[in-house]
């Protein structure tokens, strides 16, 4: 069983903390200020915008601290990870699985700490992947308003315009994913979701180049016994190397499902760049038809449709590269 953590009151404190690269401390004070514009009150970890040499907030036990601060402290009700970068993997086996059974709170936070929220999940906790705090300190940025409806219960239903390469159908399973990068590392070990249970896939990546994606991608059917996956959605590929002859990034994903008869969405706007709020764990529903998909979240809380329309990113299709 995932258990769902407690959505928040005003009042409730969320923390700050760097499970991997450090933050300047002007973007974690403007982070705070819009935390307390929601009625919240933000704490913010020892170790958060501690620089070391190695540009990452503080060594791995101070960040490891920093976090297990965070989870134990029954009155943080949600923890916001200040940026990804790299070094959440430093973490995983200083944060036993209990603490986040013992003390289920939201978890945010994207790219790099893909890793840590699914060791959550894992674990039995549900978390949001989504923005982190130079993201939210934008709060105009949708994906700020809607993980702060998000930890108080009232919970997007996804609409999403139809996209090259959808597959249409009707899909139900636990959403996971995240980074592909950082996903994939964690596929199959004792951190992952348990593989008794269907899932709903996304992914998402940046910086990296297409024959990178193409193999992680393969070490994920190597992994993961893809007759649980009843459903993928792909997130942004943004600043990606085209160096393999695929028109997109979706092109060359979509060859590897030509055995699997699932629904596909692609163009979600969930990344580096744009990133809106899922919650990993939750079971889940996705309804892909011709002219757009659908994303629920079957879980307790207010519902309310939101429709990405013309907001979600063309797929790219730049000129063919020769590798």
């Amino acid at each position: 069983m995932i258990n769902r953590p407690t959505y928040l009151k005003e009042g409730d404190k969320v923390a700050l903390v760097s499970p991997a690269y450090w933050m300047p401390e002007d973007t974690l004070m403007q982070t705070a200020e819009v935390i307390r514009s929601w009625g919240l009150q933000p704490v913010i970890g020892p170790h958060t915008n501690s620089l070391n040499v190695n540009v990452y907030a503080g060594t791995a036990d101070e960040r490891a601290d920093d976090l297990l601060w965070a989870l134990n402290d029954d009155t943080v009700k949600a923890i916001v990870c200040s940026r990804g970068g790299y070094g959440s993997i430093h973490l995983l086996n200083r944060i036993p699985a209990e603490v986040y059974q013992r003390h289920p709170k939201w978890l945010i936070g994207h790219g790099d700490i893909t890793m840590l929220l699914n060791a959550a999940v894992g674990a039995g906790t549900m978390c949001i992947h989504g923005p982190i705090a130079f993201q939210i300190a934008n709060e105009q940025e949708p994906a700020t308003m809607l993980t702060r409806k998000m930890i108080m219960g009232n919970l997007p239903q996804y609409k999403v315009a139809s996209a090259p390469y959808n597959r249409c159908g009707h899909a139900e399973g636990i959403l996971i994913g995240g980074n592909l990068s950082s996903y994939a590392a964690i596929a199959g070990t004792k951190f992952h979701l348990s593989p008794d249970q269907d899932i709903i896939l996304f992914i998402e990546e940046v910086e990296e180049a297409l024959h990178d994606i193409d193999r992680l991608f393969y070490m994920l059917r190597l992994i993961l016994d893809f007759e649980r996956v009843k459903g993928i959605i792909f997130g942004t590929f943004s600043s990606i190397k085209f160096d393999l002859q695929f028109g997109s990034v979706e092109q060359m994903l979509i060859a590897h499902l030509h055995d699997l008869d699932i629904p596909v969405c692609c163009g979600f706007p969930v990344g580096s760049n744009s990133c809106l709020p899922l919650i990993e764990g939750a079971p889940c529903s996705l309804d892909v038809t011709l002219d757009k998909a659908v994303l629920t979240f079957n879980i307790e809380g207010s519902v309310e449709p939101y429709d990405i329309g013309r907001e979600q990113p063309q797929l790219l299709k730049p000129e063919l590269v020769a590798i």
